[in-house]
This record gives C-alpha cells, structure tokens and sequence, in this order.
C-alpha cells in the first residue's frame, strides 16, 4: 500500500498485512524457541497438550519461519558464529504470545491508555508461556521479539553466545557507545542507558 496523506513522499510504501500495527501499543510479548525434538513421535502429543494448554490462557502463534531446524548442514554451522540463541538452531518454530491496543495518548480523551486491559493482558500471556515453559522451561527467545521486561535476558537472547558476545563487546566498544536495553553488556549500564553502573 502507498501512504496517500498529503505531502507523503511517491515511494513512501508500507505492507498491507502491517497496517494493524501501525501505532499500536504493545501489552505484553513473548517468544519462545520450540525445539524439532518436539516434533519426534513420542513428543508430538505432549506438544499438542502444551499448545492448547497455553491457548486456554491467552492466543499463542507458531512461526515456523525463524527457527533452522531442518535447514541444511553448512547452514546451521554458519548460524553458529553468529549472534543469535543457539537454541533457534534447533527450533521448529518460535512461538509468540502477545497483547496489543490502539494507539494511545495521555490527557487525549478517548485514546487514554489503558493500563487496566494492559496489566490483565500481561498477566493472560505470562499464564499462557508458563505451559510453554513446562514443556521446555529453558527456551531461549528471540530478542526482537520478546519480554521487554525479562529478567534472565542473558541467557534468554544470547544463551552460550553470551559470554563471547561480551568479550567482543568489551574488546571493540570498551566504552559503550552502543548501548541498548538487554544488548550485550547492558547490565554495566542503568535502566535508561545514559550512567554506567560503578565497578563495571
């Protein structure tokens, strides 16, 4: 679709399928890497009960997309040396559970955020990734699309990568020039990124 405001650029173009999201406020998200061992018969029904256990709580999707498994060789080995959780290595899939709401600006009547539906949301996806996590209680995620707010986010995004992520950090940006929230060395730094914790 082309952007047909006024004085919007001629190539100014956005996907169709992404208009939804346009503006939206996320509640919550979360990922979790679901490994092909999951797919082996004595499995299969284990995940299935995972799946509809977690879909009592709050929707779930499967994108089957992202995970390697089942690509061929030399391209899990190039994977390896590369950022990314190796537990996407062997995932089938990456399932997502996650809440959005329109748009919203405070002091705005009629688009006041609503942190009442957010907090149910949040709490509606956290249920649901607990069945997850049952089944596979050490996942991995992946960092673009994740908790905002996870707590073991080393491991989560990075997994065995972290600690050479981090030595490569600390190697070519020893200051932090390049700091983001859960980026690879960001706990040296506070929460808004712009004061770097003492003795780190």
């Amino acid at each position: 679709m082309f952007d047909t405001r006024p004085g919007a650029w001629a190539d100014n173009m956005f996907w169709a399928g992404n208009l939804e999201e346009a503006g939206q406020v996320l509640h919550g998200y979360q990922s979790a890497w679901l490994p092909a061992s999951l797919l082996e018969r004595d499995r299969r029904e284990a995940l299935a009960e995972m799946l509809f256990a977690a879909s009592r709580h709050w929707s779930i999707s499967l994108h089957t997309n992202k995970g390697l498994a089942g690509v061929p060789a030399e391209v899990v080995e190039q994977a390896r040396d590369t950022a990314i959780n190796p537990a996407a290595l062997e995932a089938f899939a990456l399932l997502i559970s996650a809440a959005e709401g329109p748009p919203a600006y405070p002091g705005i009547p009629g688009h006041e955020p609503g942190a009442v539906k957010a907090d149910r949301d949040v709490e509606a996806i956290g249920r649901a990734m607990s069945e997850v996590r049952r089944l596979v209680p050490n996942p991995g995620s992946y960092v673009a699309e994740s908790d905002f707010f996870e707590e073991r986010w080393q491991d989560a995004f990075w997994g065995t990568n972290y600690p050479r992520l981090l030595a490569a950090k600390e190697r070519y940006d020893p200051d932090g020039l390049f700091i983001n929230r859960h980026g690879v060395g960001s706990e040296r730094w506070s929460a808004d990124g712009f004061t770097r914790l003492s003795g780190r």
